[in-house]
């Protein structure tokens, strides 16, 4: 076996990429000369890192168990006590071969088993500790009570259409607006459109390909991003490989949109369906003519990545980057029509409400800001998330919507913290904390009714949850990390996206 520095790298950058980490991912594998290597990501299968990293704690484990003669020693019980940092120190692996394990075993206490500690996780999230002497509290018991009554339901394997067909982790989902037609966008360097309408759901596969001394040859670079226009005709997908194409909903290829210098990590259509607005790693926004592939207009306003574009209106647009700065910006004018600056991290997603007038952005400072275009400074500034904030959605509710007569907008917020959070954004305040999940949340979607909230996080978990009483009703486990959630049009399927390859479609039309 041979371990080159090269090998070493990727399988640090993709364990970066597959922890969310990705602009560290990017700048790792730009100055680790990632894209001059041989290595087809394709090939690699998620979770490379951790799993071979696991293969060498089970070697060092059964060195340490196996004595000078050969045989076991079964007094070791190395899994109650050896971490991985004391695997790769010498003098602790030798005390502990020396020594055996010195853990006291674990002895249950005499009584009925309600007498131990307990801790039951409140509506905040947080928790109540209690330890008695005797039988759980007439308090205790009637909460438990409440909580068992209240179980969410776990949607069953008959009402989830599991999608396989890429060999990478699967970055991004989106619904056709008209359609039953699933996209996804994965590291194995392709799309996929998924006719989810038959029986027997099948895909067309969206191959992205660069040119090479005259020939068309696969890319083997991250498909980051993807949307479907207005009237689900066309698919916009936006590639680590600085091009983005756009395709039929049956899966020929129109166009291909070079310009950018490096990775794009967003793509949006604008709502007449004319223009397609990218963000780049090269620290530029680029409107292109959808029909001609013509490049508009490039906006440089930025001094570092672009993350992130959401469109106000058919022709105005908003920004932000690592840099900290949101621009508005306009096609045809020179200069942007206002710069935001608040926010002392980088931000990591903006989204305007429904009516264009407030525009929310969430950054690594934990903070989401409300802006308006009337004002320079920010309306609102959110804080109660722990962690960086991955993401924000606000619900189609409210003025300006198709649900006017429901609550008011609310705004979801998906963080690292393991938690999804709803505001009522014209009171500034958190209505809701949803805390089912146990790893970071990377994606919320609202219902198309906003009675339902979807949330998908890196403990493998889809959770629904109602956003009147905050109530978790639906969750399903899959099999790999969720990376994007989306409700189709008519609200009665969820798609998701997952580290493993997998792309699965639940059912939570009521039974």
């Amino acid at each position: 076996m041979s371990i080159g520095s090269d090998e070493i790298n990727y399988l640090l950058y993709r364990y970066l990429q597959e922890s969310g980490f990705n602009h560290t991912a990017f700048v790792f594998g730009i100055e680790s000369h990632m894209s001059e290597t041989n290595i087809n990501g394709g090939q690699v299968p998620p979770g490379a890192l951790i799993s071979i990293i696991q293969k060498g704690m089970q070697y060092v484990e059964a060195e340490i168990s196996t004595n000078e003669d050969g045989s076991i020693n079964d007094t070791l019980h190395l899994a109650d006590g050896l971490s991985l940092i004391d695997a790769v120190m010498p003098d602790i692996v030798q005390q502990t071969r020396s020594t055996g394990n010195q853990l006291k075993p674990k002895i249950e206490p005499e009584g009925d088993s309600t007498a131990m500690a307990s801790s039951t996780v409140g509506h905040e999230g947080g928790s109540t500790s209690s330890a008695t002497g005797g039988a759980a509290s007439d308090a205790v018991r009637q909460q438990l009570q409440q909580q068992q009554q209240q179980d969410p339901i776990v949607i069953p394997q008959g009402r989830v259409s599991i999608l396989k067909g890429h060999e990478s982790e699967v970055f991004s989902c989106a619904w056709n607006p008209k359609r039953d037609l699933l996209a996804s966008g994965s590291g194995d360097s392709t799309a996929r459109i998924w006719n989810v309408e038959e029986a027997e759901p099948s895909h067309k596969r969206l191959q992205h390909c660069i040119n090479e001394g005259g020939q068309e040859v696969p890319s083997n670079k991250d498909v980051t991003s993807l949307d479907w226009n207005f009237d689900g005709s066309l698919l916009g997908t936006g590639s680590y490989d600085g091009y983005a194409r756009i395709w039929g909903a049956t899966g020929n290829l129109f166009n291909t949109l070079g310009h950018h210098k490096g990775p794009i990590f967003a793509l949006k259509w604008n709502k007449k369906g004319n223009y397609v607005l990218t963000a780049g790693v090269d620290k530029t926004t680029i409107i292109w003519d959808a029909v001609s592939g013509e490049c508009k207009q490039i906006f440089a306003f930025h001094v570092a990545p672009a993350l992130d574009v959401d469109w106000q209106t058919n022709q105005a647009f908003a920004s932000c980057s690592t840099d900290m700065y949101i621009h508005v910006c306009k096609l045809g004018q020179d200069r942007p029509l206002k710069t935001f600056q608040g926010h002392s991290n980088e931000v990591n997603a903006i989204k305007w409400d429904p009516s264009g007038q407030l525009l929310a952005s969430c950054s690594d400072d934990m903070t989401i800001k409300i802006w308006n275009m009337k004002n320079d400074k920010f309306v609102h500034s959110l804080s109660a998330h722990s962690r960086e904030i991955y993401t924000i959605k606000w619900s189609p509710t409210g003025a300006s919507t198709e649900n006017p007569n429901g609550a008011n907008a609310y705004l979801a917020s998906a963080s690292f913290d393991s938690t999804v959070r709803l505001w009522d954004i014209e009171k500034g305040v958190c209505v809701h904390t949803l805390s089912k999940h146990t790893e970071p949340v990377y994606s919320v979607a609202f219902s198309p009714d906003g009675k339902y909230l979807a949330s998908g996080s890196f403990d493998k978990c889809v959770h629904i949850w109602s956003t009147l009483s905050g109530q978790l009703v639906n969750t399903y486990r899959g099999t790999g990390g969720i990376f994007e959630v989306c409700w189709n049009s008519r609200g009665d399927k969820v798609g998701a996206s997952a580290s493993d390859g997998s792309v699965f479609v639940l059912d939570v039309r009521k039974q």
